[in-house]
């Protein structure tokens, strides 16, 4: 066979195609590919929406844990998640202002972090690395914080997985939390695949709650002390511009009364911020908001909180003027991803090639849902933090974390301005330029536009009040069993029917703004507001606010306590009359406001949970009816005293494999139902989870199009088959 003339010339062009082909896999996403997510395992066991997981945190002695809450210092302990067991995690406190103001209420309920691969790396539940259990702080609904999440992820937007999960600790009864996905590796690989790109949780003053390093210190009784407490720098006692913070606090100032929505008596605001008098609406041209429910603004007072870096504004090129971004890094950056980043910044300040540097439609979705849940405690608040933000290739986005306080909860008592709140300036402070990631959408007709068509689609496609009524069916009984909640079962309910009302509400006042109906601006609703939507049938603060107020937010009474053995010690409902205060009960409680039906007092006469009276002197064990509180069905698996047959679901805890090792907890049995026993063997006994032999659930691979696969097939297809071709050739020439 005779060599063909062009051989050469075709094997040539072969490999000028294989090595462009290469090229571009290697450069999609700098080229317009995007890249794909990747199924990690875990979205559809513990985040399944449609079931109450429950979670058992073995340690050996909790109560010397729950004395480093503050601290947020790791603890080892094993956590059973649905039954299946995974030893050898740590466990932290969880918060920023939360963590004192849980301590300031004499309750031990915290929010904890736990870190699958603190200990071992590599170590994952079904492929997480990190999980937040919220304790539902200042929240009556138990579902502000869910539903707003919710949301999120049915418009689109990047957001945390998050489940209800029934707590215990050792077997008994913590309490309902709310598992929501850490915002780290594994929700970085989980939305963006293998280039993950750069994470940022921008924050200022402490605050952020994102870790060690990340609200660590914050404390709000020190913060607002500050300045009589002699800690300001010369240049905070000057107003440092780079914190939005030049204020002291007016003599005898006591923030610890800073609760239930009242301010101490002779409390006079204007002596803030360097006792100068604050202009009011009339002269400012600005809303005034109130602060939970008890009329303390620090929107208008302050002029928000945070520094110009956390605002996300330009200032210049140097990287230590955005200390507050790159200091909260949660990825590795370079030199070169800090300046791509504040190029991104450049152009997004001076509205120069937005659609180069922000994802356009997963910001405007962002900042659809995020206005609609008017969450003051956020980047467009009067303390900006809360948001993660996203980077890649220069192309900014916002990730949603911690709404507790949304639905107006954390700033106003005025119903009807919340419910109107208006989509197109939702600022708390100053104007849209203030914050350049929200400014550039006002800045364009065009983009206004599709955030109002986005806005449309919103209000039409997702089933807002069915997520409400279907998180109220799933939770309810937990609910009205949780012995440390932070509200009474009555106030829970009302909580929900009030966030029902007020969506219902919302809905129809953003309809308004959006067909002209309704002013859609600030100026707008102050030059007229006759066609605002009435809302002052409902009170926000009933779903749990920032200040207390009606009993949400922070309670009152005594909060659990542990015994020596760890097991859980005599338990209290919280006063739902006052802020911070309220009696023990029951048996010589005094709070008598705290329980629907009349006084609890020393013969426990109130009607108590579920219709039962308190035993007097009893501990909570005892109610109601003298029995536990088990008398509704329970997790699935459990055991222990205080269940009654019907609440145990039929089984005990289950391990693969046997013990824990340094637990040592020894045998469990189900005692209520008698179906049968597990045993937890104790120090020693092997651990074997299923999986893939190394101790952890298979992970599943990352989720590649068909398309991809195709091309890369026809790619290596054309490189060997040119190989061959050239070689055949080349031995018969």
């Amino acid at each position: 066979m005779s060599t063909h003339k062009n051989i050469d010339r075709i094997c040539i062009v072969v490999i000028v195609i294989c090595l462009l082909l290469t090229i571009l896999f290697m450069n999609g996403q700098a080229l317009g590919l995007q890249a794909s997510a990747r199924a990690m395992g875990y979205e559809d066991t513990l985040f399944d929406t449609s079931r109450v997981h429950t979670i058992d945190i073995v340690i050996d002695d909790w109560d010397a844990f729950i004395e480093t809450c503050e601290s947020e210092i790791y603890s080892a302990c094993s956590v059973v998640i649905d039954n299946e067991a995974v030893k050898n995690v740590a466990i932290r406190g969880k918060g920023n202002t939360s963590l004192s103001s849980v301590k300031s209420m004499g309750s031990q309920r915290y929010s904890f972090k736990i870190e699958f691969d603190q200990y071992e790396d590599g170590k994952n539940y079904h492929g997480l690395d990190k999980l937040s259990l919220n304790n539902i702080i200042q929240d009556n609904t138990y579902m502000k914080d869910y539903l707003s999440y919710r949301l999120m992820r049915e418009f689109g937007v990047d957001t945390p997985l998050c489940s209800f999960a029934y707590i215990t600790v050792n077997g008994e009864d913590w309490g309902l939390y709310l598992a929501v996905e850490g915002v780290e590796d594994s929700f970085l690989q989980r939305n963006y695949g293998r280039d993950t790109g750069e994470l940022y949780k921008p924050d200022s003053m402490s605050f952020g709650g994102g870790g060690p390093g990340n609200g660590k210190g914050f404390n709000m009784d020190d913060f607002l002390k500050r300045d009589e407490d002699g800690d300001d720098t010369e240049e905070t006692a000057g107003g440092d511009t780079r914190t939005g913070f030049g204020s002291s606090m007016p003599e005898g100032f006591d923030p610890s009364q800073f609760g239930g929505g009242q301010m101490p008596e002779g409390f006079d605001p204007t002596q803030i911020s360097g006792g100068g008098a604050q202009p009011g609406p009339e002269s400012s041209g600005e809303r005034t908001r109130g602060f939970g429910g008890g009329g303390f603004n620090f929107g208008g007072i302050f002029g928000g909180m945070g520094s110009s870096d956390v605002k996300l504004q330009y200032s210049d090129d140097d990287p230590d003027s955005y200390s507050n971004i790159f200091g909260n890094a949660k990825t590795d950056v370079s030199k070169a991803d800090q300046k791509r980043l504040i190029e991104a910044l450049r152009k997004l300040n001076a509205n120069e090639d937005i659609e180069s540097v922000v994802d356009v439609d997963e910001v405007i979705r962002y900042f659809v849902v995020h206005n609609y849940v008017c969450n003051g405690d956020s980047y467009t608040g009067s303390i900006i933090h809360n948001y993660y933000l996203h980077e890649s290739d220069g192309q900014l986005s916002m990730i949603p974390w911690d709404y507790n306080l949304s639905f107006g909860t954390f700033r106003s008592a005025d119903a009807t301005e919340v419910v109107n709140d208006p989509i197109d300036s939702p600022m708390e402070v100053s104007d849209a330029s203030d914050r350049p990631m929200w400014g550039w959408i006002m800045a364009s007709e065009e983009y206004t536009a599709l955030y109002h068509a986005y806005f449309a689609e919103f209000l039409d496609t997702v089933d807002i009040t069915g997520i409400i009524d279907e998180a109220y069916a799933l939770i309810r009984s937990y609910v009205e069993r949780d012995p440390t909640a932070f509200c009474t079962y009555e106030e829970f309910e009302t909580g929900v029917a009030t966030l029902r009302t007020f969506c219902e509400l919302r809905n129809e006042s953003i309809r308004g703004q959006l067909d002209g109906t309704i002013p859609s601006t600030d100026a707008q609703q102050r030059a007229d507001s006759s066609a605002l939507i009435d809302a002052s049938g409902i009170t926000i603060s009933a779903m749990g606010s920032m200040g207390g107020g009606n009993g949400g937010g922070f309670g009152g009474g005594d909060r659990p306590s542990r015994s020596a053995d760890g097991n859980a010690g005599s338990q209290s409902r919280p006063d739902s009359g006052s802020g911070f205060g309220g009696g023990s009960f029951p048996g010589g409680g005094s709070g008598s406001s705290g329980f629907p039906g009349g006084s609890a007092g020393d013969a426990g006469s109130g009607s108590g949970f579920g219709g039962g009276s308190f035993p007097g002197g009893g501990n909570a064990s005892d109610f109601p009816n003298g029995g536990s509180f088990s008398s509704g069905d329970r997790p699935s698996g459990f055991s222990g005293d205080n269940t009654d047959g019907s609440g145990t679901g039929g089984g005990s805890f289950s391990f693969p494999g046997n013990s824990f090792g340094n637990t040592g907890r020894g045998e469990k049995t189900d005692n209520a139902s008698g179906s049968g026993s597990g045993s937890v063997p104790g120090a020693g006994s092997s651990f074997s989870p299923p999986g893939n032999g190394s101790g952890f659930p298979e992970q599943a691979g990352t989720t590649i199009s068909s398309s991809v696969w195709i091309l890369l097939g026809v790619c290596v297809f054309i490189l060997i088959a040119g190989m061959f071709i050239a070689l055949k050739y080349k031995r018969y020439g």
